[in-house]
């Protein structure tokens, strides 16, 4: 890329010490008579708004983030002394400075400090490039960098350098390859002193260089660098990644709810919509029933794009059809599906070949981008059929009304027609040229600026992403406005998330290295509040997993937020259809797969729990090991900053792996809280020997490959846990679904500690809704527990201002195993014990204080 670097710099404030609080400076500057307008200004207390532009950088044209409300009435604001080239003040505890003496320099620190958090790089802090700009800031090497939406393993960042960018990435290395299939300019700089996130609103490509160049003059910095148009970014202040992460979902909107049914296995593979002899429909049903013989629970099938194949020349996608010899009669198809308590996610995917039958009526609405050079309709080769088989066509332009209504009622009909939720899928509008124009109409981008070049590339391509995923939400929302709808999307840019719930890694490699940075890719993701997450198990592309590393792989799979097995191997003797994973591939590890799905979908009530938990407070369901554990000096080093290993399942479950073929033994870190957070009770493992560890301290822990990965549970948890197999949601109440057993039962798994908890009383608490409606009402529950050589002591309630009421009114509370101490009620209630059952641990019944009576709705507690 060409470097036109224009560094502004002669600063004035505009009406100095006139700012509403004192929260808000603005500069302007000239270059070559051209105006330059710089602010800051505080839109939270520990949110902060930069702008660097001129008439020839102007600011994104339809951000990714929506201009904020300023909230800072209960703040407490005190001006800083300022001079001629500067200004700044105290918000609360942060204290924010600016300095123009030559180019703007921010620099933020806690209000009982000197040493920065965030500064930009002197003299050369923000740039004009070319048509585009560079924003610099100064590096901390020992730093730790996380987010950017999804990239290569390791988690860490530092001193690497990324594009800003999405495209199809089929088969990529998931230690190398950059970039992936997301568009998010959010970096998040972590220290045990404080964290600080920058995120640009711009859809525009661009780069992040975060500490991987280095300068004799500049030294060590890293560096933002945007395609098109001025700078609009966000700068945000925590004392800790969860503080940052939540402050982000306050700007840019707290992840959405996915249905119940989204969290448990689901199925794929693009062999199965291929079929013609014996049709698709009677494959997928002959799947449907082997998943029944082999007793493998299964919530959803992910249908690949050959449904919408035609039957007739040329036998290429035509997304919103049918393939009627595939599915002769897809209503009564879906709801023998249905029936067998499987729901059906479609593959849609944002572009029509010339021979669609509504590519004529797309081209004269104006609903195709236009060749800038022509005036006619831009065109490029596009995925048409088989492995690698192309043809001619053009992306859908979502900015023009004609399009988009089309692709809304495209998704209601295949929704009224029973299909429950929409895949978007190859939609990184990897478009060849910058300069193509859009449709820009007003009703679709009311903010658009008619003054703003109509180019693709000010404008982002990331952008279309967005309004795909506004659009099939919207048509989802028609069919069924009650059910929260669901969206799975391949790519999404920062917006897209306002519409899709879920989202995966894409076409991944069968390897262990690639099963291995997963769960690097997933705590990024995470931290970009991409939290209904996942990868697609035992790999999308590449050979076939050995039996070792396919049970490997979803023993972990099962302990991650999404769980799904979906794949195209590509296959020389079928380039059509591929080849497919399927759970009972190899007879001698069914019964161990088999076991694993099933303790997913018992453990579903505390996964689903963490899906409403990241709903109402966007803590990420999968969490790096030093979240909540930041004064552990361990969780700094380089090991555990590389997320690889080990992460946090929740509050409670530490998970580990084994990412070698042939070892039996893992080594896991066991963090450890604070003094002042009180004793820390260290760990239980949940797999055999069963022993109790002390934390701060390596765990080298047997994993024989045909038993389990390594699991630990936090000594004070607990997790709510149902029946092994699929269950009734409490909110679908399609004839369908009766065919399913009801969720009436919850246990609770608790970990005392192995003696005495001398005095102290631990607490969780989950939550639980009807798995289904756009506005449930959410229930929370919690159990409290201490214990002493004898006795464990326990609590179980449901909270006042509780509305949802589920099908259960007492809890069985089960004991580690070992721990053979009886329980009784903090309550003086009857606790009644129990048969071990198929578990081997002892279990009381507990009644649910605010249920059982009947008190919950009356402010019980």
């Amino acid at each position: 890329m060409p470097q036109l670097e224009t560094i502004p710099k002669a600063y004035q404030e505009v009406a100095p010490g006139k700012a509403k609080n004192h929260a808000s400076i603005h500069l302007q500057s000239e270059n070559n008579g051209i105006p330059i307008d710089f602010t800051f200004e505080a839109v939270r207390p520990n949110i902060f708004r930069t702008t660097f532009t001129s008439s020839t950088h102007p600011l994104p044209p339809y951000p990714s983030i929506p201009l904020p409300d300023t909230k800072l009435t209960d703040a407490e604001v005190t001006a800083l002394t300022q001079s001629t080239h500067s200004a700044g003040f105290i918000i609360n505890s942060v204290r924010a400075t600016l300095t123009w003496a030559h180019a703007p320099v921010v620099s933020l620190c806690w209000a009982d400090s000197q040493t920065p958090l965030h500064e930009d790089l002197a003299f050369r802090s923000y740039t004009f490039d070319g048509p585009g700009i560079a924003h610099y800031t100064t590096h901390d090497r020992t730093a730790m960098h996380v987010g950017l939406g999804e990239k290569s393993g390791p988690m860490d960042l530092t001193a690497r350098y990324f594009q800003i960018s999405a495209t199809d990435s089929f088969g990529y290395d998931a230690y190398h390859t950059d970039p992936l299939y997301k568009h998010m300019p959010l970096l998040i700089k972590a220290t045990p002193q404080g964290c600080v996130a920058l995120v640009s609103t711009s859809h525009s490509r661009g780069s992040w260089s975060v500490g991987s160049e280095i300068d004799g003059l500049w030294g060590h910095f890293k560096v933002y660098r945007q395609d098109y148009g001025g700078l609009e970014q966000y700068i945000l202040v925590g004392r800790t990644l969860k503080d940052v992460v939540r402050s982000y979902a306050e700007l840019i909107g707290y992840p959405l709810l996915a249905p119940r049914w989204a969290y448990g296995y689901l199925s794929g593979g693009y062999k199965y919509t291929m079929g013609d002899e014996p049709p698709a429909h009677e494959q997928l049903l002959d799947f449907a029933q082997k998943l029944e013989e082999h007793d493998i629970p299964c919530s959803a099938h992910q249908m690949s794009s050959g449904y919408s194949i035609s039957e007739y020349e040329p036998k290429v996608r035509n997304v919103f059809t049918w393939n009627r010899h595939r599915f002769p009669e897809p209503e009564a198809w879906i709801k023998k599906y249905h029936s067998l308590g499987i729901r059906l996610l479609t593959n849609i995917k944002p572009f029509v070949l010339t021979s669609h039958p509504d590519y004529p009526l797309l081209a004269e609405g104006k609903g195709l981008f236009t060749d800038h050079r022509t005036g006619s309709t831009a065109e490029m080769r596009l995925w048409s059929a088989g492995g690698g088989e192309s043809g001619l066509g053009s992306h859908v332009d979502f900015t023009s009304s004609a399009a988009y209504e089309w692709w809304v009622c495209g998704v209601q009909k295949l929704k009224e027609q029973g299909i429950d939720a929409m895949w978007n899928d190859n939609n990184e509008y990897t478009l060849p040229h910058d300069d193509w124009q859009l449709a820009l109409e007003k009703n679709i981008l009311p903010t658009s600026n008619a003054e703003v070049e109509n180019k693709v590339g000010l404008y982002g391509r990331a952008l279309h992403t967005e309004l795909m995923a506004k659009a099939s939400y919207e048509g989802l929302l028609r069919a069924e406005p009650a059910i929260r709808p669901f969206v799975l999307t391949r790519s999404a840019s920062i917006g897209t998330l306002r519409y899709a719930a879920s989202s995966w890694s894409g076409d991944n490699m069968t390897s262990w290295e690639s099963m291995r940075a997963a769960n690097a890719i997933s705590l990024n993701a995470g931290v970009s509040l991409m939290h209904c997450y996942g990868h697609d198990i035992g790999g999308f592309e590449g050979p076939q997993p050995s039996p070792e590393l396919l049970l490997r792989w979803v023993q972990i799979g099962c302990y991650q937020i999404r769980f799904a097995i979906n794949c195209f191997k590509t296959s020389p003797q079928d380039n059509q259809a591929g080849e497919v994973i399927e759970p009972w591939m190899y007879p001698e590890i069914t019964p161990q797969i088999r076991k694993a799905i099933k303790r997913r979908y018992e453990i579903m009530p505390y996964i689903y729990s963490l899906g409403l938990e990241s709903h109402l407070s966007a803590s990420p369901p999968q969490r790096w090991i030093g979240w909540g554990y930041e004064a552990d000096p361990e969780v700094w080093t380089k090991k555990l900053k590389a997320g690889e290993e080990q992460y946090w399942f929740g509050d409670t479950l530490l998970v580990g792996g084994v990412y070698v073929p042939g070892v039996d033994k893992a080594k896991i870190y066991l963090p450890r809280r604070t003094i002042e957070d009180g004793f820390d009770h260290g760990y239980v493992n949940l797999n055999a020997p069963y022993e109790y560890l002390a934390s701060g301290q390596w765990a080298s822990v047997p994993s024989p490959w045909r038993e389990s990965i390594p699991l630990f549970a936090k000594v004070g948890g607990a997790i709510p846990v149902g029946k092994s197999i699929q269950t009734r949601m409490p909110g679908d109440k399609s004839l369908e679904s009766q065919t399913l057993p009801e969720d009436d039962y919850r246990g609770v798994e608790i970990f005392p500690p192995k003696s005495s908890s001398h005095g102290k009383t631990f607490s969780t608490t989950w939550y639980e809704d009807d798995g289904l409606s756009l506005t449930p009402e959410i229930s929370a529950f919690t159990v409290t527990y201490s214990s002493t050589e004898e006795k464990v002591i326990v609590d179980v309630y449901a909270h006042s201002g509780n509305i949802f009421v589920p099908p259960w009114k007492d809890v069985v509370v089960i004991l580690p195993h070992g721990d053979q101490r009886y329980v009784e009620s903090a309550r003086g209630m009857e606790t009644k014990r129990l048969s071990k059952g198929d578990c081997g641990r002892v279990r009381y019944s507990v009644s649910v204080a605010g249920l059982a009576d009947g008190s919950m709705c009356n402010g019980y507690h």
